[in-house]
C-alpha cells in the first residue's frame, strides 16, 4: 500500500506542535521530516512566528536534526510588511509593535519603522515578541484608536510550550481590539496567502498542510484549496476535530508525523455506517454511536466522518453526544 504522503508534491508543516514544542524536538517528527527528500516529496514550514528570521527558524530546526535551509521557512513577519506596504504609501511610519525581525522586514518595504504613538502614526503592525509588556500594548492602542491602519501578523491565540499552552499574538492583538473596538488586517494564518506562496516557491500543484492547530492551519490550508492533516502532537485533539466547524475539519488524522510515511486507513460508508479498520461509526436520532476502543484512532476517524456527513454544514464548534457501543463510559456534546 502506498504511503499518505506519497499523494503529493509538498508538505507544508507548522513548527509549534508539529516539529517541536518548547525546547525539543517531538518524537520521531525530525526523522518523518528527513524522509520526505528520499521520497520526492519537497516540505516548506508555515509558521506564524514573526519574531525570528527565516534563518534563525532554519538554524533552530538543523539543530534539532531536522532538515532546513531559510528558503524553506515561511513566516507571517514578512507577510505582514507586505500586507501593509499595500496599505500606506512608502515612507509612512509605522509603530512595530514586536520583533527587531519585523521591524527589518517593514523597513526593506520602505516604510518608517517608529517606536511610539506620539505623533500618531501611519499604521501599525503587531506582531508576537515574549518582551512585549504593557507600555508596547497601549502605545499600540494609542496609536490604532488615533486612526493608524492596523495590521497583525497572525492571530495565534496560544502557542504550546514545553510547560504548557502559554498566550500567543493572539491574545495581544485581542488586548488592542478590547481597548479600541477596532480589528486588523490579518497576515498569517488561517489566511490563505502564506500556504499558496509556499507552494508557488516550491513549483507543487499538491500540497499537504500538516498542523496541530484547526483554527489555523487547517483552517489556512483548507482556505487554499488544499489537502490538511491534524497531528495529534500539540493544541487540537480528534474531540475537538469531531466538534470543529466546517471550515476547520481536516482530511486526515493522525498520531504523529510518522503517520505520513503509512498509508492512510480506507473509510467506507454502508447504509450510514462508516468503517474504519475494525471501527465503526453511524449517527442514529442525532447521536453518535461508535464501536471500537476510546484510545483507538480509527474510531475517531469512523466517528469523525459519520458526524461530518450528519451535519455538512456547522457554523459553530458543538460535540455531539456519543455512545460507545462496546464501553460504558460514554459522554455527551
Amino acid at each position: 500500500m502506498t504511503a499518505l504522503v506519497a499523494q503529493y508534491g509538498a508538505v507544508l508543516a507548522d513548527l509549534d506542535g508539529v516539529v517541536y514544542a518548547g525546547p525539543s524536538a517531538i518524537p520521531g517528527a525530525t526523522e518523518a521530516l528527513e524522509r520526505l527528500a528520499s521520497e520526492g516529496v519537497a516540505l516548506a514550514y508555515i509558521t506564524n512566528n514573526a519574531s525570528r528570521s527565516s534563518a534563525e527558524v532554519a538554524a533552530h530546526l538543523r539543530e534539532l536534526g531536522a532538515p532546513a535551509t531559510a528558503g524553506q521557512v515561511f513566516g507571517s513577519a514578512l507577510a505582514g510588511a507586505e500586507l501593509l506596504a499595500a496599505q500606506v504609501p512608502p515612507g509612512s511610519t509605522v509603530l512595530v509593535t514586536g520583533s527587531a525581525v519585523l521591524a527589518q522586514h517593514v523597513a526593506e518595504q520602505g516604510l518608517v519603522p517608529v517606536t511610539t504613538a506620539g505623533p500618531v502614526p501611519d499604521a501599525v503592525i503587531q506582531g508576537f515578541d515574549p518582551s512585549l509588556g504593557w507600555k508596547d500594548l497601549a502605545e499600540a492602542a494609542y496609536a490604532v484608536a488615533g486612526g493608524a491602519v492596523w495590521v497583525a501578523t497572525n492571530t495565534d491565540m496560544s502557542i504550546p510550550q514545553a510547560r504548557g499552552i502559554a498566550p500567543g499574538n493572539g491574545s495581544l492583538v485581542a488586548a488592542v481590539s478590547a481597548a479600541t473596538g477596532k480589528r486588523p488586517l490579518v497576515a498569517g494564518k488561517p489566511e490563505a496567502q502564506l500556504f499558496t506562496t509556499a507552494a508557488n516557491h516550491l513549483g507543487v500543484d499538491t500540497a499537504l498542510v500538516v498542523g496541530d492547530r484547526l483554527d489555523t492551519d487547517i483552517l489556512g490550508g483548507n482556505r487554499a484549496g488544499m489537502a490538511t492533516a491534524l497531528v495529534l502532537t500539540g493544541v487540537d485533539t480528534v474531540q475537538t476535530a469531531l466538534a470543529a466547524v466546517t471550515d476547520e475539519r481536516p482530511t486526515y488524522l493522525l498520531e504523529n508525523l510518522e503517520q505520513l510515511h503509512l498509508p492512510y486507513p480506507d473509510i467506507t460508508e454502508q447504509g450510514g455506517t462508516f468503517t474504519c479498520g475494525s471501527s465503526q461509526a453511524t449517527v442514529l436520532d442525532g447521536v453518535l454511536v461508535m464501536s471500537g476502543g476510546q484510545d483507538n484512532l480509527d474510531t475517531w476517524r469512523a466517528g469523525c466522518a459519520a458526524w461530518w456527513t450528519a451535519t455538512p454544514q456547522q457554523e459553530a464548534a458543538a460535540m455531539p453526544t456519543i455512545r460507545f457501543t462496546n464501553e460504558e463510559q460514554n459522554q455527551k456534546g
